[in-house]
């Protein structure tokens, strides 16, 4: 695993923002964006809502923040396998602590976005880590909150750590809300009408990387359709031992044991990855998900169908060469490419948003009747009957693997990175 002082953006952060940052929750995301911003000195300041007591106080908090299971220390994080201190001047009473040299406080009273108190903290920008609030429709006086909330509170901007789930999906997304991806869609962003930004998922960010180097090659009318499975790691939504689900909950294997299980489940990563990449609505996509025994280290399988150019032929070292220069030159350093035999845990810890194992690229060449006419029948034994209502297509079948660690490393640093550039457009317009 990278050290945070050997990612590759971080001698782009000459000084700290002039400014403050807020996050709402602390589980896995809260506290890795936490380990990144302070490693970075991204910000003057960092304020944390957890909304409620922990452990024995403010001294258990920092011991959750110091140590991982499956990062390790944060002080290795962030100075190497010489360690040092990361964590310093724990003040109980004033809920402060120092990460790295960046002042941190820890708010502990309100759960509830609304009743947070951003404006007495100087919080303009908040990210919210919970997962709990992902509706943008959902008014700021929910009874058991919402994303609004924070606007309401006083805060100007909110960042969401997930995809939008909007329960009434008939009301369509409000104008204040986008969802963006670094690197992919942020000229979508306008200060000036979104007050509300999504940053879709780890598998959305895999996977739109991914396709969004083959569409920039071939185009979106050399694709005939679109496929992925992605192999992804457990998350805290799964126990440890099998469960009684919730009232209402239908699908009943994510209450089993996460430690003994390949659970079979799915994702909305093609209808996410459609919202930064708006030509992959052109695309009959199919997307499917599976969860495996491991921490983190999750690899997107990307099948894609290109339709044969005899002028451009479609093979695997071209593919590879593709994305090679892709990750050498305008997706550097969004994307990487390997040669390497891989597992999951080489990946930990790694910046890119998606790697591509290209030792695993495949290409299958074929041809796929169409009937172009409608005199054209089918027997039935699946045989066309009809003079010349026939055509055969030639098809490429392109295979992708891309890995991601989707927690710190790939989806964590590029949360933090699109938070940063929020955060400037932020301080510009500030008077």
């Amino acid at each position: 695993m990278l050290d945070a002082k050997d990612h590759p953006v971080f001698s782009r952060l000459q000084a700290p923002l002039p400014m403050p940052l807020g996050i709402n929750g602390m589980g896995r995301i809260g506290k890795l964006l936490l380990w990144h911003h302070a490693a970075r000195g991204s910000f003057e300041r960092i304020v944390v809502n957890i909304g409620r007591e922990a452990g024995q106080g403010l001294e258990d908090i920092a011991d959750y923040l110091a140590r991982d299971s499956t990062y390790g220390p944060l002080n290795r994080y962030i100075h190497g396998f010489r360690g040092g201190r990361a964590i310093e001047e724990l003040d109980e009473s004033a809920g402060t602590m120092r990460i790295n040299g960046t002042p941190v406080t820890v708010l502990r009273e309100h759960r509830n976005p609304r009743e947070i108190d951003w404006p007495g903290q100087g919080i303009s920008l908040v990210v919210d880590c919970t997962g709990v609030f992902r509706d943008p429709t959902a008014p700021a006086d929910a009874p058991k909150g919402a994303l609004r909330g924070h606007l309401e509170a006083g805060a100007r901007k909110v960042v969401l750590s997930a995809p939008f789930k909007i329960k009434d999906e008939s009301e369509g997304m409000p104008g204040d809300a986008v969802t963006t991806i670094q690197g992919i869609n942020d000229e979508d962003y306008d200060p000036k009408r979104h007050d509300i930004v999504s940053t879709a998922s780890c598998t959305t960010t895999c996977l739109a990387f991914l396709m969004k180097t083959i569409l920039d090659r071939f185009g979106i009318k050399a694709v005939l359709g679109a496929s992925m499975v992605t192999v992804h790691a457990a998350t805290s939504t799964q126990g440890v031992l099998d469960s009684l689900p919730k009232a209402g909950k239908s699908d009943l294997r994510k209450n089993r044991a996460v430690l003994d299980n390949i659970i079979l489940t799915s994702t909305g990563a093609a209808k996410a990855a459609a919202l930064v990449i708006p030509e992959m609505e052109q695309i009959d996509f199919v997307a499917e998900a599976v969860r495996v025994p491991n921490t983190t280290g999750s690899i997107v399988i990307l099948m894609v169908n290109l339709q044969d150019d005899p002028e451009r032929p479609v093979t695997r070292e071209g593919i590879n060469r593709m994305y090679r220069n892709a990750a050498d030159g305008y997706l550097s350093p969004f994307i990487s490419y390997s040669d390497s035999q891989n597992v999951s845990s080489d990946i930990i810890g790694t910046a890119s948003a998606a790697v591509v194992e290209g030792r695993e690229t495949r290409v299958q060449r074929g041809k796929v009747r169409v009937a172009v006419t409608p005199g054209c029948r089918i027997s039935p034994e699946g045989a066309f009957q009809g003079e010349g209502c026939t055509v055969e297509v030639p098809v490429n079948q392109v295979v992708v693997y891309g890995w991601y660690d989707n927690e710190l490393g790939s989806f964590t640093h590029m949360l933090g990175e699109r938070t940063l550039a929020l955060a400037g457009r932020l301080e510009e317009d500030t008077p």
